[in-house]
């Protein structure tokens, strides 16, 4: 059931606006989720994975493999992951692209605006918050 008339539920429609995204959107879209520590730690799930943010592989053929991400490549909707490539014909390495909807953040790269963001994020401050405002009729 559709709740808001501004917004299309139309299949055609989603998948353009999702291919055809800026950058600034699609790094919103490629977050991966937390792994059990963090989560506990930051009370957040996911964040937009980073450059150098240490990941693990958690689907696919490369499953169970960690390592840092050396790129974010937005365009492709991928990320590459150190030590996780092919060897080419020509003696050459090349990596291999892992959507990050496939991998589990282990070690956050922190500065001062990804501190923000999960200070934001922290959904126990927010439920505290909320927790201590009462509703009186």
């Amino acid at each position: 059931m559709k709740f808001n008339a501004d917004v299309s539920s139309s299949r055609r429609k989603s998948r353009k606006a999702h291919f055809s995204a800026p950058s600034s959107i699609r790094r919103k879209i490629m977050s991966s989720a937390l792994s059990k520590d963090l989560r506990e730690k930051y009370h957040a799930r996911s964040l937009p994975v980073r450059k150098d943010d240490e990941v693990r592989i958690v689907r696919g053929k490369y499953k169970g493999r960690e390592g840092k991400v050396t790129q974010v490549y937005r365009k492709k909707w991928v990320i590459h992951v150190e030590r996780v490539q092919r060897d080419k014909s020509n003696g050459a390495t090349s990596p291999i692209g892992i959507h990050p909807s496939n991998v589990v953040i282990t070690t956050i790269k922190l500065d001062k605006d990804r501190r923000a963001i999960l200070e934001r994020k922290d959904t126990k401050k927010s439920q505290q918050a909320s927790g201590d405002v009462e509703m009186v009729e």
